[in-house]
């Protein structure tokens, strides 16, 4: 179903209830969407929908307002702990969100309760809550939501409470299934619902994933695609028509700088800044906050346990301010009036691209988007708008731009805190890197590792097995011994200077054991490989165990060498010589034997 077009609530074919009128006057919503124009007549006629829109198209009111209507309509009355209603979806700043639009509305039913089970959140007061409070409504994530269907022992039968359920929403369907949700949450999740339900799974883009679980999970399902056209290329994009993208092309070492300028000339105004990895946001987040004054700076990614949905929830009362995040923050979230999405690092996938320029240019409002990229990754543009739809301008490089990177390097130096961060953070960029998706663009090999670490204000370079054997000429190494740097956090220094101490004092010769241990990591990961795999066939010959006298003779061989090594009479080389050798004949052997049976 296409070229559905806005209209008033009153156009709809169904009656909507008033009270949930008055939640939408209250919220300022006088129009329908496409998406939403489509979608509500269908999912309150009881059809199955899988519904496929641009990010920022309204797909949250599109099944909220629906699951309102249905509960109301129902013949028998839901009783407290008796589930209506869940919705699933990937994050829980996602789910907090629609936990609160859905609040925006049974404010004016009280006879329904909702519940929000979500990560971060103690689940024992998760608990508690529904037992005393009920759920009528549930959001969740569907790792926390697993995990309170298994809490029968703590009092909570959820399983028992969702046997009244009449709909599942899955938002971002395929989000949830790239990240790795259907081969275990979803599947116990959708294994314990009834089968007798409405179902409808929402997403920004239809992947095969997505298709194979319309296929399985919904009943002759109503397919809804609103894409929005341009109407000067006459060319369907997957980026909303108010957003205005930009690119711009600069090296390495130029980048931080020109973000830098760029957010200093845009103080007044509420940004996003996407980084690649957690690390990145963690050492790029403290540096801004050092660099940008009287600007509120706010840090969120996928590793912080408990602060993320406070963070969260303060940005989105925040007039003007930075959030420095990753692709947590990507999908569906709705921030208000964000003026700028800036992509400091490309995604790893294209689709991702445009999930993060959604998040300014929402529901008709205006916004811009802009991407920073390597002279080596133009051909970046031409991709995406052949990959994604998603047309783009060049924003020329910023003139009169101040050098930052000197003052980060100050900071690295004033303290060892920050100096990690930045390590961890280019290591963690470099391998992100290599894992891109678009390698035929984003290639290891072409980056300019010198410029990218001047770019990261390093004070050295890390040793790390993408940089091994090349040479750093167009690098210098600040003329100082980084041990000597210090925590500005006296705890941390403290308990430093006492590992240091004992390090000192354990004697030369464990010194050089310890020492010669952690330049071998290969051979103490061989060792305890090999350790495993002895005792492994140990326990397989003890159990009658078909191992073959060949195979055993090798493994043999092998710990021999190992307890060598350990006892220092061969030298490193020499294991792997004899190693490589030793593997070679049993591969010859094995070779020899299945060329005889043919």
């Amino acid at each position: 179903m296409e070229n559905v077009t806005e209209g008033t609530w009153d156009s709809l074919p169904v009656q909507l209830s008033p009270g949930v009128r008055r939640a939408l006057r209250e919220m300022g919503f006088p129009h329908m969407t496409p998406v939403q124009s489509a979608t509500i007549p269908l999912f309150m006629a009881n059809k199955d929908v899988a519904a496929e829109a641009v990010t920022g198209s309204g797909k949250t009111l599109a099944f909220v307002i629906p699951i309102i209507e249905i509960l109301l309509r129902r013949e028998e009355k839901l009783k407290k702990k008796q589930v209506g209603a869940i919705v699933i979806t990937p994050t829980r700043e996602l789910a907090i969100q629609i936990d609160e639009v859905i609040s925006h509305f049974t404010k004016h039913f009280p006879q329904f309760s909702q519940c929000l089970f979500i990560g971060g959140n103690n689940p024992m007061e998760d608990v508690e809550r529904f037992k005393e409070h009920g759920g009528n409504i549930l959001v969740a994530t569907p790792g926390r939501l697993e995990d309170m269907f298994r809490r029968k022992s703590e009092g909570l039968d959820l399983a028992s409470s969702v046997r009244s359920l009449d709909i599942l929403v899955l938002d971002e369907a395929d989000r949830l299934l790239d990240m790795g949700f259907e081969a275990s949450s979803l599947n116990t999740i959708l294994d314990i619902l009834p089968k007798q339900r409405r179902t409808g799974l929402f997403s920004a883009t239809q992947t095969q994933e997505v298709e194979n679980l319309v296929r399985a999970g919904l009943r002759n399902p109503v397919r809804i695609s609103v894409k929005e056209k341009d109407m000067a290329a006459s060319n369907t994009q997957k980026t909303p028509t108010r957003l205005q993208n930009f690119y711009m092309i600069c090296k390495a070492d130029e980048k931080f700088n020109q973000l830098v300028h760029f957010l200093r000339q845009h103080k007044p105004e509420k940004h996003l800044v996407f980084f690649s990895t957690c690390a990145c946001v963690e050492y790029y987040g403290k540096a801004l906050e050092s660099l940008i004054r009287n600007v509120q700076i706010m840090c969120i990614h996928g590793k912080m346990k408990h602060k993320r949905n406070k963070i969260f929830m303060e940005f989105r009362k925040l007039s003007s301010g930075i959030l420095v995040c990753t692709d947590v923050m990507a999908r569906g979230i709705d921030i208000p009036e964000v003026n700028w999405v800036l992509q400091y690092d490309p995604p790893s996938n294209a689709s991702a691209f445009v999930h993060r320029c959604g998040r300014t240019a929402r529901i008709g409002h205006l916004g811009s988007a802009l991407v920073f990229l390597l002279p080596m990754e133009e051909a970046y543009i031409n991709f995406l708008a052949i990959n994604q739809k998603c047309p783009m301008q060049e924003m020329k490089l910023q003139s009169n731009v101040m050098d930052v990177l000197p003052k980060l390097k100050s900071l690295s130096l004033a303290d060892r805190a920050v100096y990690e961060k930045g390590m961890k953070a280019f290591v963690s960029y470099v391998q992100a890197y290599a894992k891109h998706e678009c390698n035929l663009i984003f290639r290891l090999k072409d980056l300019d590792f010198s410029s990218l670490a001047r770019g990261f204000a390093l004070l050295k370079m890390p040793r790390m097995p993408e940089l091994k054997g090349k040479c750093f000429s167009d690098f210098t190494p600040v003329d100082l011994d980084t041990d000597s740097i210090a925590f500005k956090d006296k705890h941390r220094e403290k308990q430093r200077q006492k590992f240091l101490e004992q390090r000192r004092t354990e004697g030369q010769e464990q010194g050089r054991r310890k020492r010669f241990a952690k330049n071998k990591a290969w051979s103490k990961q061989k060792a305890k490989k090999e350790k495993k795999k002895k005792l492994t066939a140990k326990r397989k010959r003890e159990e009658g165990s078909d191992v073959e006298d060949a195979d055993m003779e090798e493994l043999l061989n092998d710990t021999r060498l190992l307890k060598k090594l350990k006892k220092g009479k061969i030298s490193e080389e020499e294991f792997e010589k004899k190693l490589l050798r030793s593997t070679k004949e049993a591969q010859a052997d094995t070779m020899g034997d299945s060329g005889s049976e043919g």
